[in-house]
């Protein structure tokens, strides 16, 4: 009897399996990074404050938490003797930093200072369909169809609860919001196709804040001598916001955020942050006193069953190259 045929049609099935397992793994730690991103609005409003009680100047924010959050990452490079990036690595990191450390943080602290951050959290809420959209042009991935389908009934939700509670009109912090979701979309990609190239996800954050270092750390201690009394006069409140936005927004959110997408897809479990907004709509009432009514919370209960359907559908590897 020969044997040899089913033993070679087994093969495929443990790799299946681990795929799978690195799938689901890659989800869950998206989800933990959401999670850590989804006080990130919240915060960061708590920190600057806004148009009528200001506090923390938004430029001293927004660049003040990649200089602290650089200043621990060299640390945690030297102490675990990370390989440094390769080639065109550096160029890769510079991209995503434009995006991530100094575009998001840029972006939307300024944001804040005008809007709330539930209309700000409504608004970002974009940044899944931005994050597909770079990932299946830069990765060249092929997500089916109904995949897309999800993608944007989610941010049609999205998009209807904005104009529920907007009664349509935009505001230039709106604009200002889109960049900032634009910026985060390239970073995010950016840093996942770090990642998959072999560098550990805490690393890739890490070395894109020490690349950035030389420019933010005298940009924070200039801003800092500029306008000493309005840091002197902040609340404590507005501090903790400030090192949150430092220590998990900046740096330990993405950890897990990279390491995800490179383990799960980008386009697929990018579709996690479509939670975000709703996080932290829900960490705006008791953290600012901001209102959170009923029909929020089933437009929230409707955009994350889009996610749990798109997490399921097929995305296939890009198409292999013709042979020459």
């Amino acid at each position: 009897m020969n044997t040899a045929a089913p033993a070679t049609a087994s093969f495929p099935a443990p790799a299946a399996a681990a795929a799978l397992r690195d799938s689901r793994r890659g989800w869950w730690l998206c989800l933990a990074g959401v999670l850590m991103f989804s006080l990130s609005i919240p915060m960061t409003r708590l920190a600057g404050g806004d148009a009528s009680q200001p506090q923390l100047p938004p430029d001293f924010v927004a660049i003040g938490r990649a200089a602290v959050a650089g200043l621990l990452s060299a640390l945690v490079l030297w102490a675990t003797h990370a390989p440094r990036p390769r080639g065109r690595q550096w160029g890769l990191l510079a991209v995503s930093a434009a995006g991530v450390v100094f575009g998001f943080p840029w972006f939307s602290g300024f944001a804040v200072r005008h809007v709330e951050a539930i209309h700000a959290a409504v608004i970002t809420g974009f940044l899944p369909l931005a994050t597909a959209a770079v990932g299946a042009v830069w990765l060249r991935q092929r997500p089916a169809p109904a995949f897309w389908a999800c993608a944007l009934l989610g941010c049609a939700l999205v998009l209807a609860f904005a104009a529920v509670q907007g009664g349509g009109r935009l505001q230039a912090a709106d604009g200002l919001l889109l960049a900032a979701v634009a910026s985060g979309a390239v970073g995010y990609v950016g840093g996942a196709r770090l990642a998959a190239q072999g560098l550990r996800g805490e690393h890739v954050i890490c070395w894109m804040l020490v690349l950035c270092l030389p420019l933010t750390l005298p940009w924070t201690i200039a801003i800092a001598l500029q306008q000493p009394a309005a840091l002197a006069e902040a609340r404590p409140a507005a501090w903790g916001g400030f090192a949150y936005v430092s220590l998990v927004s900046m740096w330990l959110g993405f950890f897990a955020w990279y390491r995800g997408l490179a383990l799960g897809g980008t386009l697929r479990v990018s579709q996690v942050q479509l939670v975000q907004p709703f996080a932290s709509m829900l960490v705006a009432v008791p953290l600012l006193g901001e209102r959170l009514d009923a029909m929020t919370l089933l437009f929230a209960l409707a955009v994350i069953a889009t996610v749990l359907v798109g997490k399921r559908l097929p995305v296939h590897p890009p198409r292999p190259e013709p042979a020459r």
